[in-house]
């Protein structure tokens, strides 16, 4: 071997070592999270409704309905979704004890179906052991963040490592000798599959990265931008605080719901932002498909008076922002639909396994050099 690869191969090692755990933890949580959509809508019938043909009650009457068993929660701080003709429409907001609460409700009704305490969701805490290890934010930014990236130097070093020297052992590599003994067996899991599942886990790993830090995906969209942004995308909505406004006689989430159906009329679903922030605009997304966040229009209103600030549509966004936009969707595979999604659980499960195999490849390396010791004495 050479001795850029015994280089390579002590890095891979060590790294693998240092991150192993973390790996195992986050892509073993974000195979059970990948189809968790799927799997809600089968075991939580509240989800669901029979589509009519009247239009949906207003967001107003949403909060009120779902803020009835919950006074002092101010409504201009929840978030209300409307996810589609034939789902539930959702009220989200933090009551008084602090517990982050969901409200399903009829959204053709305003009927409350059900409430959630997303501290005990199951997914909930699924996403939250993927996303931060149960730690407390700021540490786990960088506890998950630095482990995942490492995972990354892991993927590209494994594939230096896996690179056949002759042409002849190409075959091998590609496959998996089941009738082998099973250290042998161990071995091919960890570099046949670690090969097979490298280019799509770099997806789900980069992906996962630039949520934890988004100004890693910067220099990414400006890359693909030609290095020079379109002027709506680097757009900031400001109020100007010196100029008085008039308050709107209609709720305001109404206001911005009713603009945004609009606006974007063959959009399913419908997201509004907390209305009660004085000082900062009041935002409203809609997303083309349902529980898909990749094709949206954005909007900013003025929290006072309903003025529409500005706006940014999906065709006329930059190939970069697209990309960003992208970016969840990615991450569990959903942009290529169902079968993307068992794509991204494979691959998830089997980087799961890599820090597994691996560990038991170094620790019967480890014994067998330990065994061999006596006998050199012995000679």
């Amino acid at each position: 071997m050479s001795t850029f690869k015994k280089t390579v191969g002590k890095l891979h090692l060590w790294l693998g070592l240092a991150s192993g755990l973390i790996v195992f933890i986050v892509s073993l949580t974000g195979a059970l999270f990948v189809f968790q959509d799927d799997i809600r809508d089968l075991t939580e019938p509240w989800r669901k409704v029979e589509a009519q043909a009247t239009a949906p009650v207003l967001p107003s009457q949403l909060q009120a309905a779902a803020l009835a068993r919950h006074p002092g929660v101010d409504a201009a701080s929840t978030w209300v979704t409307y996810f589609g003709p034939e789902r539930s429409a959702t009220v989200f907001f933090t009551d008084k004890s602090g517990a982050p609460t969901q409200v399903y409700l009829n959204p053709y009704t305003g009927r409350v179906l059900h409430e959630l305490d997303l501290r005990t969701h199951f997914f909930t805490i699924v996403q939250e052991i993927h996303m931060h290890l149960l730690l407390p934010e700021a540490v786990a930014k960088w506890v998950v963040g630095g482990g995942v990236s490492v995972f990354v130097v892991m993927l590209l070093t494994g594939l230096v490592l896996w690179w056949p020297k002759r042409k002849q052992e190409r075959k091998q590599r590609f496959t998996i000798k089941w009738g082998a003994r099973w250290r042998r067996v161990n071995y091919d899991l960890h570099n046949v599959l670690g090969f097979y599942a490298a280019s799509i886990g770099l997806v789900l790993a980069l992906s996962g990265l630039f949520m934890l830090y988004p100004w890693l995906l910067e220099p990414l969209v400006l890359a693909v931008d030609g290095g020079r942004p379109a002027p709506q995308e680097i757009m900031k909505t400001k109020l100007d605080t010196l100029q008085s406004a008039t308050a709107t006689v209609q709720p305001l989430p109404d206001i911005v719901y009713r603009t945004a159906r609009r606006l974007s009329p063959t959009h399913e679903m419908i997201l509004l932002g907390p209305t009660g922030m004085g000082k900062d605009p009041a935002f409203c997304w809609t997303y083309q498909k349902a529980l898909h966040y990749y094709h949206r229009d954005e909007y900013a209103f003025h929290p006072v008076s309903g003025q529409l600030l500005e706006t940014r549509f999906h065709n006329s966004k930059s190939a970069g922002t697209k990309l960003s936009d992208m970016n969840y969707d990615l991450h569990v595979g959903q942009i290529l639909g169902f079968g993307g999604k068992l794509v991204a659980f494979l691959v998830s499960l089997i980087c799961a396994s890599l820090p597994v195999t691996g560990t038991i490849i170094w620790w019967g390396r480890r014994n067998k050099t330990k065994k061999k010791k006596p006998r050199l004495q012995a000679v």
